[in-house]
């Protein structure tokens, strides 16, 4: 049995309502009686990220520019959903085909787990897809310019070793998802 304590929640309210960012403003009491006034979570929606791996053993990744860090990165084809209104699959193989023109017979889940829970609400869903082909249409957001990169299987440790692959959840995904490769 564990001595662990949650946190209480005294107050909550929405500080920033925007369909781009969500951001709830909590007043919290710790297990020691202290009070956090300004605890901010971020309300983020689930992403849903896939391993297409080609029949040549290759990989799809998609490189694109992320204004966070005002850089470009190498990831797994990957996007928002709302698990009420879609499953994680459908999320991960419709964000495959319009990131990368590429489409996925059949998916296998991974695994599911948390982004930042100490100040993000969101999980992540990660699934494995073999065999993939490019049969689909591209359709990018708004916010979306992405060059298509095919890597080979083998090469994928050493580009994350020299951070040339450096994004959290694609890396994740890559070495729970290689491990059930055939």
């Amino acid at each position: 049995m564990t001595g662990l304590k949650k946190w209480n929640l005294v107050q909550s309210e929405m500080a920033l309502n925007h369909p781009w960012c969500k951001v709830r403003r909590d007043k919290i009491e710790l297990p020691n009686g202290q009070i956090i006034d300004d605890y901010f979570v971020h309300i983020r929606p689930d992403v849903a990220i896939i391993l297409p791996i080609t029949s040549d053993q290759e990989i799809v990744f998609v490189k694109q520019y992320r204004h966070g860090i005002s850089d470009f990165f190498i990831e797994l084809p990957a996007g928002g959903f709302n698990p009420e209104q879609e499953s994680g699959e459908f999320a991960a193989v419709r964000e495959l085909e319009e990131e990368t023109g590429y489409v996925a017979s059949k998916v296998k889940k991974i695994a599911t787990f948390y982004d930042k829970p100490s100040k993000d609400t969101n999980r992540l869903h990660l699934y494995l897809a073999e065999n993939v082909a490019k049969r689909g249409k591209l359709k990018l957001d708004i916010t979306e310019e992405i060059e298509v990169i095919l890597i080979p299987v083998d090469a994928v440790l050493q580009k994350i070793l020299k951070g040339e692959i450096c994004v959290a959840g694609t890396v994740a995904a890559l070495f729970l998802g290689l491990n059930l490769v055939k």
